[in-house]
């Protein structure tokens, strides 16, 4: 049975780059449309609030644009300008609904690159080629040509042949600006010895190094082995080099992030220590160490610490620390400023109750979930926490997602 089809008038983009309309029935949440259109869509059938996917667009945006059609560049059909004003609308929504605040954000801040920015992929491996995972209810996307990555794995991509890469399943890509260098994990169940052909693929395509992850409900939490070569490469993120690998967490865009991170530790100010809350391997808090006379960078993953300690062990930074333990419970470190950078559910009710009341008096805050954001930000502010700064910056462009920057002060 086909999909009902209806026609729409598109009033704007909300958080995941839908556009919304209305009719007698209510809200419809349409993917591919831009605000100002008329539109065809195919109506989803389903709980909640009804969702649709643009069939014929009867009057086009000025802001639209021809592009791809990839599931991993749900705004890449909105020309870059309109796409920083939607991330910029998506915040003061946010901000407003949830926050219940009216407070000025600035203008996004635009990504160095709006193609072939990410220094990081993840395929899955078909018969047919490398694929994309499509949204639930599709056939996996085989493609010739990633347009969001770097010309690095574009080029390895090329040389590799799926039947070689058996019996892996999927294979993620990191690669290096700094360097040159790509490293790659295979994803698949079963011992090393089992992936030998498969990792001598990819090192004779030209990656530096190959690792072994098994199959995982939670990405990569079911164990990283090494197969061949480097486990990691150099990147550098504004003032300071990390090493990055193909399954640990880094940010995907550093020149984008270079323009956060520098921001960060301007409106982090100086004092005598700040605590880099939710680290990693301390790529923000590594920007605040010339203007403190300490910096502990705290995460729960022994990994990221581990690389974090390696790094600044290598640039022979003196003042930088790393704790293990949870965000939640850290009041015991007396504090001037605080840094934190949470995954998207934000901050847990636990980490505001001990922030507010550590001794820092200034918090900067970087979120790529406007929503959670909000969230935390608006119960901040009740509890005697004055908002400042709020920017916008576009670390993923051609997609709906932004992350932003701000700082709040008591």
């Amino acid at each position: 049975m086909s999909e009902p089809l209806i026609t729409l008038e598109i009033e704007k983009l909300v958080a995941g780059g839908l556009g919304l309309a209305r009719d007698d029935s209510g809200v419809v949440l349409v993917r591919g449309a831009l605000p100002g259109e008329r539109v065809t869509a195919s109506l989803r059938s389903g709980k909640g609030v009804r969702q649709g996917l643009v069939q014929e667009i009867l009057r086009a945006s000025p802001d639209r644009v021809a592009a791809p059609d990839l599931p991993t560049a749900d705004l890449a059909h909105a020309s870059y300008a309109a796409q920083l004003g939607y991330k910029r609308a998506f915040v003061e929504e946010a901000l407003s609904r949830i926050a219940k605040l009216r407070h000025e954000v600035g203008e996004t801040v635009a990504s160095p690159r709006e193609w072939h920015y990410r220094n990081a992929a993840q395929y899955l491996i078909t018969p047919s080629g490398l694929a994309y995972r499509e949204r639930r209810g599709r056939e996996p996307q085989v493609f010739a040509d990633d347009p969001l990555v770097m010309s690095q794995i574009t080029e390895l991509v090329g040389k590799l042949s799926p039947e070689l890469l058996d019996p892996a399943t999927e294979v993620a890509l990191r690669a290096s600006d700094l360097t040159g260098e790509v490293v790659a994990a295979l994803i698949g169940a079963g011992e090393p010895r089992q992936f030998l052909r498969a990792s001598d693929h990819l090192m004779d395509a030209g990656v530096v190094g190959v690792s072994l992850a098994q199959p995982a409900g939670r990405r990569f939490s079911a164990g990283v082995r090494l197969i061949a070569g480097e486990a990691g490469i150099r990147e550098q993120f504004g003032d300071v080099q990390v090493s990055i690998s193909a399954t640990g967490f880094a940010q995907v865009n550093p020149p984008a992030a270079t323009l956060a991170y520098r921001r960060a530790a301007e409106l982090a100010g100086k004092g005598d220590h700040a605590v880099d809350l939710y680290g990693g391997a301390g790529a923000i808090g590594r920007h605040l160490a010339k203007n403190f006379r300490r910096v502990t960078v705290l995460d729960s993953d022994a990994d990221s610490l581990a690389r974090g300690r390696q790094d600044v062990a290598q640039s022979g930074e003196s003042n930088v620390s790393y704790r293990l333990g949870d965000a939640a419970r850290f009041s015991e470190l007396g504090t001037d400023v605080i840094v934190v950078d949470p995954p998207r559910a934000g901050l847990e009710d636990e980490a505001r109750d001990h922030l507010h009341d550590s001794t820092a008096d200034r918090l900067v805050y970087v979120s790529c979930d406007p929503a959670t954001w909000a969230r935390d930000v608006g119960d901040l502010t009740r509890r005697g926490w004055r908002l400042g700064e709020v920017t916008p910056h576009d670390f993923y462009p051609q997609t709906s997602h932004v992350e932003i920057l701000s700082v709040l002060e008591r």
